[in-house]
């Protein structure tokens, strides 16, 4: 199970910590889901997630302000359940009572401006993505006119070379060498660089270069969604190559399938623009035209043409 520190969540939603002498560094969440408890401060706790963020809207909070000091016992019982911390929306003002009764329990008041809704689905759509499966695999992702083209292939065999080529072509580098994996719905697989080799290429007897310095920031990008698999591989004259593409090729990462064509490498073969075709050629298949498609209708009304003819004659 992956987790992402509460300290993250705040400095990247821009949140008021209501609690700053509590130390949170110990503080982890581990659930992509927020909940909002308006019935557990109704005293219904069944099937209550604990491991969630709290998040406290205008309803919740009308409900707060009118129980007196002495039923705000319903509210320790929340906090008893070890929640990872409470988030007050609207920039509501919150009670010194329900302040000083999360020092005592240890539970972080955080509070933000942006209203309740904005806020849970803001929350739960970076969540998805810090918190998403994930794996780490040896190849190379570059963005091509929008679609990501996740490069792979044995080593040595000329990944890293097509990718600069591509960026001096005008596409951008997410990452070199090692691309992390994320699933982040049944649809969508997010791929990006570890922190340590970000913006940099290997190139054999060259050695490391860094895209960002050399060719400038609109060179590289830090995600990209990954739409086609290019793999790479030696020319074998005894292996038959897909030439007209009818039947799409798929490969899997964590669950997902994502479309795939095989390049067979020989010397002279330009393999920036091959990428850029694959590129445009996925494009038009999303917008509808398949080229592959079209040329074997061509071919058909030609026959059945020509069939109609010849029954003319005789």
């Amino acid at each position: 199970m992956y987790t992402v520190q509460l300290s993250k969540l705040i400095e990247k939603m821009n949140l008021e910590n209501l609690t700053p002498e509590l130390d949170i560094r110990h503080i982890k969440l581990s659930q992509p889901d927020v909940n909002r408890p308006a019935l557990q401060l109704a005293g219904f706790f069944d099937y209550f997630d604990s491991e969630r963020v709290q998040v406290i809207g205008h309803v919740e909070n009308a409900y707060l302000q009118k129980i007196s000091e002495d039923e705000l016992g319903i509210l320790s019982k929340l906090m008893d359940c070890k929640v990872p911390c409470i988030v007050f929306c609207r920039n509501i003002e919150v009670k010194e009572e329900i302040i000083k009764l999360a020092y005592e329990k240890g539970i972080p008041l955080l509070r933000t401006a942006k209203t309740t809704s904005s806020f849970m689905a803001e929350v739960i759509r970076w969540l998805n993505v810090e918190l998403a499966p994930r794996i780490s695999i040896h190849g190379v992702l570059v963005d091509v006119y929008g679609e990501g083209i996740l490069i792979t292939g044995e080593s040595g065999i000329g990944k890293s070379e097509a990718a600069l080529e591509l960026i001096k072509r005008g596409h951008r580098l997410v990452t070199d060498d090692v691309v992390e994996i994320k699933k982040v719905s049944d649809d969508t697989l997010i791929g990006t660089a570890p922190d340590i080799t970000r913006h940099f290429i290997e190139l054999r007897g060259i050695g490391i270069i860094d895209v960002k310095t050399l060719f400038g920031v609109e060179s590289v990008k830090n995600t990209q969604s990954i739409d086609l698999v290019i793999k790479l591989e030696e020319w074998n004259k005894d292996q038959e190559y897909d030439r007209l593409g009818l039947e799409e090729q798929y490969t899997e990462f964590l669950g997902n399938k994502v479309v795939c064509h095989s390049i067979p490498i020989r010397p002279g073969r330009n393999l920036a623009i091959i990428v850029e075709s694959a590129a445009v050629n996925y494009r038009q298949k999303k917008m509808g035209y398949n080229a592959a498609q079209e040329l074997y209708n061509r071919v058909t009304n030609n026959l059945m043409k020509k069939s109609k003819q010849e029954d003319d004659e005789n």
